[in-house]
């Protein structure tokens, strides 16, 4: 019998993305009532930042609409890319990126019941994972892995064996984690199309595929990212700091093409908001001008309001602030109370040493007047005094 919610449940599941490949296979699936299973996978490298909330909002949405999601902390992966993660860190990593990305979940309200995580390590060093590694070694081409891995892998002009092996892992996942469907950045696209022309000729079924857009950063557009400070804002950091980058943020007055701020409320805060408390809106309170809340419930009124000057960039910041420091509060209350959680942050990011001042070298004069100064070595006391 076909699932009456079948529809509702695939509106859920697409909300906000930017594409689909496959998308009869979901929408069979639920046409007979069963629940599609999706994984997401995230390579333990850089520490987790708000850009993360954008593939988290869509799993609770993927965990609200029925489906069994796995995440999959690609610790291997990790290793591969360029050695990003090295690997003594790579297990601390990976119980960090767990504990990240339960407590996002968690602070929407949705159930995890239907979530799991799991390890690559535990399954990507089995006999038969590592024998069809090689099946697809020797079915694709050096140029051709290059291709799939250009937006996802670090390229360099000498570039290590592993960030060949990268793709042909993650095409490999698909099939390993008995998934019906894998989500991801639209920056993994090369990926997900190699992953459908791959997989069938080692006599493997192909996937869907969910692509999420990817949000400016707070800066100069570009993608949130862990390696440019000044674009992202920490899960962990004080409401203080998170107000001051907010403040810092490139928000030109009027334009929503491009703008970060903007993004951030489209495919995060609205959808959380939908998922917490069951409608979606934003409040930014303009008490301070002795005028009522603006109260947005959709993307499309709240760019309508920017492009007029009703909403202002910093009444924008403003109301983001609020909202996201909202969001980030059970996060941050969780890390607190957990001294487990504390402990592995140590060890998985071990602070960088700053490294030491070079002594400079003391110029001295040559004692008469005019001579042309040279570096001498430092007198001591009783030669200063002769």
């Amino acid at each position: 019998m076909a699932d009456p919610r079948a529809a509702e449940r695939f509106d859920l599941i697409k909300e906000n993305l930017a594409e689909i490949l496959n998308p009869e296979i979901i929408e069979n699936i639920l046409a007979e009532g069963r629940d599609p299973k999706i994984y997401w996978g995230t390579a333990t490298t850089g520490r987790p930042h708000c850009g993360y909330f954008v593939p988290a909002i869509k799993i609770a949405q993927y965990l609200a609409a029925g489906c069994e999601v796995t995440c999959l902390i690609a610790d291997i992966h990790g290793f591969l890319d360029n050695l990003k993660a090295p690997l003594e860190l790579v297990e601390k990593r990976a119980d960090f990126y767990q504990l990240v990305v339960s407590a996002m979940l968690e602070s929407v309200g949705v159930s995890t019941k239907k979530l799991k995580f799991v390890l690559g390590s535990s399954y990507q060093k089995s006999p038969e994972y590592v024998m069809d590694v090689y099946k697809l070694s020797s079915l694709v081409s050096e140029h051709d892995a290059k291709k799939a891995g250009a937006e996802v892998v670090k390229q360099t002009d000498n570039a290590p064996l592993s960030g060949l092996l990268y793709p042909i892992l993650q095409v490999l996942d698909e099939k390993h984690l008995g998934v019906d469907a894998q989500f991801g950045g639209v920056d993994q696209r090369k990926l997900f199309t190699a992953a459908k022309d791959w997989l069938p000729k080692i006599g493997y079924k192909q996937c869907a595929h969910l692509l999420n857009p990817l949000i400016p950063g707070l800066g100069q557009g570009g993608k949130m990212s862990s390696s440019d400070p000044e674009s992202k804002i920490d899960l962990l950091d004080p409401p203080e700091v998170v107000a001051k980058k907010i403040r810092k943020a490139v928000s030109a007055p009027q334009v929503t093409e491009g703008n970060g701020l903007i993004a951030f409320v489209e495919f995060v805060l609205l959808p959380a908001s939908s998922l917490s408390r069951g409608r979606q809106e934003l409040v930014v309170d303009r008490s301070r001008d002795g005028l009522e809340p603006l109260v947005y419930s959709s993307i499309g009124q709240l760019k309508d309001d920017y492009q007029k000057d009703v909403l202002t960039p910093q009444l924008l910041k403003a109301g983001v602030t609020k909202a996201l420091n909202d969001l980030l509060d059970p996060i941050r209350a969780k890390f607190q109370a957990s001294k487990e959680w504390q402990e592995v942050t140590m060890k998985a990011y071990p602070p960088e040493e700053k490294p030491k001042k070079e002594k400079k070298v003391k110029k001295v004069g040559t004692g008469y007047p005019g001579a042309k100064m040279e570096a001498l070595p430092d007198r001591t006391k009783s030669d200063q005094a002769q």
